[in-house]
């Protein structure tokens, strides 16, 4: 009998699915401790999530009142809902530990930090969002790395190439 190719988007064994990745997060800063959060959403907001219709490419979060808030998230209108959809890029909820809202908000009154979502992801049927407390990176701190991560690739090319000859 064929064995049953696994897709590249298969689920993960505990029924995890990233539904959107904030990519430049990793660009622009140094995430240092990160979370994951639960998140308030309306009916026609699930949907769309479920959907992929999802970008964090602008999102991030903000720390008031004692409570977590996702703002600049991009979740497109269900289009099926019709009148009853909601604002793409309303604030959303974010649900933490109250310690944890405590921890993350004496950090990110040091100087230089922030909290950035990462990814979104469906747990169990619920909308979760991984977010860091992240450090801005300067120029010359992403020119490096860009420097580091060209030389490792050119050391890698040269030892495949060693081993072949």
């Amino acid at each position: 009998m064929a064995k049953k190719r696994e897709s590249s988007s298969a689920r993960p064994p505990d029924g995890t699915q990233v539904v959107a990745r904030n990519r430049k997060a990793g660009h622009d800063y140094f995430l240092e401790d990160r979370l994951e959060a639960g998140l308030v959403l309306l009916g026609t907001e699930i949907k769309s999530v479920r959907a992929r219709q999802v970008s964090l490419r602008e999102a991030f979060v903000r720390l008031e009142n004692g409570e977590a808030w996702l703002l600049n998230a991009h979740i497109a209108p269900y289009e099926p809902a019709s009148r009853q959809n909601h604002d793409p890029r309303r604030p959303r909820k974010l649900l933490l530990q109250r310690k944890e809202l405590a921890r993350l908000d004496e950090q990110v009154s040091q100087r230089g930090y922030t909290v950035v979502p990462i990814q979104m992801l469906l747990r169990g049927g619920l909308a979760k969002v991984e977010i860091a407390l992240a450090k801005g990176k300067r120029k010359y701190d992403k020119r490096r790395e860009i420097a580091d991560r060209d030389a490792n690739r050119e050391v890698e090319r040269a030892l495949r190439q060693r081993s072949k000859g």
